[in-house]
């Protein structure tokens, strides 16, 4: 076919069309939840997000943010421009698979017959639209994530290699190779994961340049993971590592003004290379030119892997021997492009500088305050999330520290002492210098070895991963024999085959596997998996299979079996992409040349990603998005399996209409696939993450202050607050961030019409490094002491105010913190009938441990002096902080007011405030269009709001407002109606008030639905196995706790029916479960 290429170029632009009008039709209009407000604040007021960045994702989404009508629509156009991302790795799949295909099918040269162009074209489309109905990618195309982004970089980048394969020959051909390493540089600015391409770049110039064997493939190999780790240990940490000597220099030995050394090192850097292409290309002096090379090299960073001084000097010196020793070692063209591909890679790079000059900016979402090298380097290499053990050995959970002896007899952990930090030094005045200090040094606590072992998976020692440990490798096996202070003790540990046990069953077979067949295969449902049998795993459709691994599939309980989430696929995803790849194997050179390339990307996106991020169970979210280039490579495979059907066909029937029949049987694959997904990943309509957001803001008094924690309840509000304007004078602070000290300095800056945090401390005071943490002094005779007194006794520099550690000590484990009942009346800060329960003096417990974020929070509170309002966001836990401020929570919806009036169970609701938001102020998103798709986060928040009614309604119940009362069960069935979410343990409640109020009609229709609800769950439930019963043994108490309630309020209020109904169920569940 002479215009194939023409026809090939075009079908990859209908392929992209198709994927951008899906993705913009069912992208979500707004917000969604997680991240993605913060990632759509930061694009449209290029502000800093959280660590590492994605400076060049919020660049575009900027530029995208610029066609909005109103600062309402911003977010909708920075999701536009993820759906576009997404369209266009469609389009870069389907080249890149018609590349494969072309080569398998044909030879070199030989011209495509009309059938093997349609067979070939067929596979473009299956493989590109199977991706882009499958269940992940379509979910991160949608919203305003890096992930659509970072995949079309892979996709790019695979592509022009495969571009350079076909032109290799020619002149200029590396200018393929050139724009590869330009794009890699700055996805570097959206996500690190593209650099996991580097292997399969490596493997399609090694089969196009050399002659093919088993010694060659593996040196290839080793070279580009050689490749890899001087990218991500070299150059991208050990740029800006050498740039902070300079820095150092110029700031603290010169007088400099801060950054002037980054800017100088900028320069030179620039110089070198710039010196290097001359030298390389002009190719006058070879001596020369090896110096530059040297040079730029060292400059760039590359040799310095994990900013090992030592080591970047020996790389350099065995390669500048190599040079002068073997001078045909590498040609000046070889040199002049290594360097090319350093500059291009580092130009990409170069889009975090927005990072630094934005935070130099002092915009109100400033993370990290990444505004010098040495934050910026802090920054980049994420030390807010603290470090794992090496991949290579390590500690296990049970690890016990190596202990070291000290002054007065006593032993203390042995650490090891890193590099320094340095920070800016706090100024007394504008006048002062800049300067950098030492705030402390990078420190490693040494474990025991007896505890550690290679290739270690279980390391985490919290106690919440401890458990899990336990339940998926089972208790420690091993008794191992350890000298703590030269004291013979025994301790349990994990042995290396619970170690290796636990890699392959979580961390391989359930989170990456079971992502990899919810994709290719089938999902059981949307709900987030800890391991139960009834809740996130992948199924096949065909019940008998789905019966033996996740339970009887002909009766599944309301909740499984009507989720959206429940995608069959048959299978067929995945067998035709094993017949893909089966098909590449038995097709000789080009074919077997392919295999490898789409393994190893497959493997380097998928199991590689596996065992990098090292994880621990318990994840707070499904983590499918990041093996997104795994899926992809798969595709690759789907598409190639058309052509497997194809070849079958070509046997006994005419070319053309086998190419034909093969790709319409394979465009069967996207078709289930969009069939079964659609109704998951279609959130048109759905504006809860916005609404919700601003239900948090909108029944705030002005200039108030609202405390939060989680992603989930900080992120949407920061969103409404700067992206649409919506209460910019109320101050969102995150008790997370609040023990950081650039955090704390945002927190007394103005932020649009907010004023500072009341915070009394100065910047010497909350730098890093101080006052992280005081333990508490608690002794059975301990007095209260006010909080004045306990916080400069915290602060003070004394040596007698510390422990013999040197740590800060809080004095008392009861805080009394005085109240100004004057202010509090002056400023409205309890309802009118409370004035007279105003307290002289607030006591607040303290737990063990007292952190610089507790201390803080209690400063605010006693500077503020009730002037502001202050409230702390309902999904706060308590475990968020030290202090004990439950006890003058005030309810006024999803938000608690703290209020200087001890509060009781039952009395400690605002019902006025509570009732004005829920029933005229808060937005609902569109929860109650049953057609809207609600995820399973987005369906535990609307449990909350449902929680809230039945709360407010027994508060009204309780001041004999029955009408009131009335209204808001009524109201709250309607905007959480059944069909929404499915009846739980709140609407009993719900029921259990309809009793109290007299309506048996409404609280009777509740009951039943409840308790039939929960009877066929637990029908079901009973059926399983004792493992499979195990697993969901949480769900099975939740509905038997359900039942147990129901029957009790049934009971109580006469209602005999229901009691007969269903108690002597309930009597026969509670001995299957073992209950009585």
């Amino acid at each position: 076919m002479k215009n194939f290429k023409l026809i090939n170029t075009i079908s990859g632009w209908v392929a992209f069309a198709a994927a951008a009008i899906v993705y913009i039709i069912t992208l979500e209009p707004t917000a969604s939840f997680w991240d993605c407000p913060e990632f759509i604040t930061v694009a449209a007021k290029l502000e800093v997000g959280h660590p590492p960045g994605s400076p060049l994702h919020a660049l575009i989404g900027h530029f995208f943010s610029l066609f909005a009508s109103d600062k309402t629509q911003i977010a909708y156009c920075v999701n536009v421009a993820t759906a576009i991302y997404s369209a266009l790795t469609i389009l870069f799949l389907f080249w890149t698979i018609t590349y494969f295909a072309r080569k398998v099918v044909a030879a070199k040269g030989e011209e495509l017959t009309t059938g093997r162009a349609i067979a070939v074209l067929g596979a473009g489309f299956v493989g590109a639209w199977a991706f882009m109905f499958s269940d992940s990618f379509w979910w991160s195309a949608e919203e305003a994530e890096v992930y659509g982004f970072s995949t079309l970089c892979t996709a790019v980048v695979i592509w022009a290699m495969c571009k350079w394969e076909e032109v290799s020959d020619e002149p200029y051909a590396e200018r393929w190779i050139i724009l590869l390493a330009y794009v890699m540089g700055l996805s570097i600015g959206v996500h690190i994961l593209n650099l996991l391409a580097i292997p399969a770049l490596v493997l399609i110039y090694y089969f196009k340049k050399y002659q093919v064997n088993k010694k060659g493939l593996a040196i290839a190999m080793l070279v580009s993971i050689a490749i890899l780790a001087g990218l991500l240990y070299g150059l991208m940490p050990s740029y800006f590592w050498l740039a902070g000597y300079v820095e150092l220099f110029f700031v603290n030995t010169l007088s400099m003004p801060f950054n002037s050394g980054l800017l100088a090192y900028i320069a030179i850097s620039a110089i070198a290379l710039g010196w290097a292409l001359y030298e390389t290309r002009a190719q006058k002096n070879d001596t020369r030119a090896k110096i530059a090379f040297l040079v730029a090299i060292a400059l760039s960073g590359v040799p310095f892997l994990g900013t090992r001084l030592w080591l970047g000097i020996v790389i350099l010196a065995a390669t500048a021997l190599l040079f002068f020793y073997f001078k045909k070692a590498l040609s000046n063209h070889a040199m002049h492009l290594i360097v090319t591909v350093v500059t291009m890679l580092l130009i990409g790079y170069s889009t975090f500088a927005v990072i630094v000059i934005r935070s130099n900016a002092t915009p109100p979402m400033d993370q990290n305050g990444p505004d010098n090298v040495f934050s910026l380097m802090s920054y980049l290499s994420r030390d807010q999330y603290g470090d794992q053990p090496s991949l290579v050995y390590g500690p296990l959970y049970t690890a016990e520290y190596k202990w070291k002896p000290a002054e007065g007899g006593t032993c203390l952990p042995e650490e090891k002492i890193g590099a320094p930090r340095y920070a800016k030094k706090p100024k007394a005045n504008p006048n002062d210098k800049d300067q950098y200090i030492i705030t402390g040094y990078k420190k490693d606590i040494v474990y025991d070895d007896a505890f550690c072992t290679l290739f270690p998976r279980m390391y985490s020692q919290q106690p919440s991963h401890v458990q899990a440990y336990k339940e998926w490798a089972g208790e420690p096996e091993n008794t191992v024999d350890y000298e703590p202070c030269g004291q013979q003790q025994s301790a349990q540990a994990p042995s290396f085959i619970q170690n290796i046990g636990f890699f392959f069953s979580y961390q391989v077979n359930f989170m990456y596997w079971r992502y990899f067949m919810w994709n290719f295969s089938g999902r059981q449902n949307d709900m987030q998996s800890m391991g139960e049998v009834d809740r996130g795993n992948w199924i096949t459709g065909i019940n008998f299979i789905d019966n033996l691994m996740v339970g009887d599939q002909s009766n599944l309980p309301d909740e499984l079996s009507q989720n959206k989430g429940h995608n069959r696929y048959f299978l067929l995803p995945l067998l035709l992409g094993l017949l893909g790849l089966f098909y590449l194997v038995y097709r000789g050179k080009e074919g077997m040349h392919a295999f490898w390339i789409i393994l190893v990307l497959f493997f380097m996106m998928g199991i590689a990603i596996v065992i990098y991020l090292n994880q621990t169970p318990a994840q707070p979210r499904e983590r499918d998005y990041a093996y997104l280039g795994s899926f992809y490579a798969f595709a690759i495979w789907i598409g190639l399996g058309v052509l497997a059907i194809y070849r079958f066909l070509e046997k006994r029937f005419n070319a053309k209409i086998s190419a034909v029949v093969a790709s319409i049987l394979g465009l069967i694959i996207p078709g289930i696939l969009c069939a079964q997904n659609w109704d998951d990943h279609d959130r048109s309509g759905r504006y809860t993450c916005r609404d919700f957001g601003k239900n948090y803001l909108v029944g705030l008094p002005p200039n108030s202050i609202i405390f939060t924690c989680g992603d989930n309840d900080t992120f949407p509000l920061w969103y409404c607050n700067e992206v649409e304007q919506f209460r910019p004078d109320v101050r969102v602070c995150n008790l997370s961030y609040l023990q950081t000290d650039w955090y704390i300095d945002q927190m007394k800056r103005q932020a649009y019409t907010s004023a500072p945090l009341p915070i009394s401390w100065d910047a010497s005071q909350y730098m890093s490094g101080s006052h992280e943490v005081a333990r508490v002094y608690d002794t059975k005779d301990s007095t209260k002491v006010d909080l004045k007194t306990a916080m400069s006794f915290v602060l003070s520099k004394d040596p007698r105010t510390k422990d013999q550690f040197g740590q800060d000590i809080f004095p008392t484990s009861t805080v009394l913190l005085p109240v100004d009942k004057q202010s509090v009346l002056n400023n409205k800060v309890v309802p009118a009938h409370l004035a007279d329960k105003v307290l002289p003096v607030m006591e607040m417990k303290v737990g063990s441990q007292i952190t610089k974020s507790d201390l803080i929070l209690m400063d605010i509170l006693k500077t503020n002096n009730w002037k502001r309002p202050v409230y702390i966001a309902a999904t706060v836990g308590n475990s968020m902080y030290n202090v004990r401020l439950s006890d003058y929570f005030q309810r006024e919806g999803i938000v608690n007011r703290i209020v200087p009036v001890k509060m009781e169970e039952g009395t400690n609701t605002n019902t006025a405030a509570m009732y004005d938001n829920l029933m005229h102020k808060y937005k609902w998103g569109g929860i109650q269009n049953s057609k809207v798709y609600l995820d399973e986060n987005i369906v535990r928040m609307v449990s909350m709001f449902r929680m809230q009614f039945a709360g407010l309604a027994e508060a009204l119940i309780l001041e004999n407002k029955k009408d009131s009362a009335l209204k808001v069960l009524d109201y709250g069935m309607k905007v959480v109606p059944p069909t929404t979410l499915p009846h739980d343990y709140f609407t009993m409640n719900m029921g259990r008030f309809y009793y109290e109020l007299g309506k048996t009609a409404k609280g009777d229709e509740i009951m039943n639905a409840v308790a039939k609800q929960s009877i066929k769950s637990l029908t079901w439930y009973a059926a399983l196995t004792p493992k499979q019963m195990r697993s969901a043994s949480e769900r099975i108490q939740n509905n038997m706790a359900t039942l147990s309630n129901l029957l009790y309020f049934a009971d109580k209020y006469k209602r005999k029916q229901i009691v007969g109904q269903y108690s002597a169920q309930f009597q026969v569940f509670a001995k299957v479960f073992h209950m009585q």
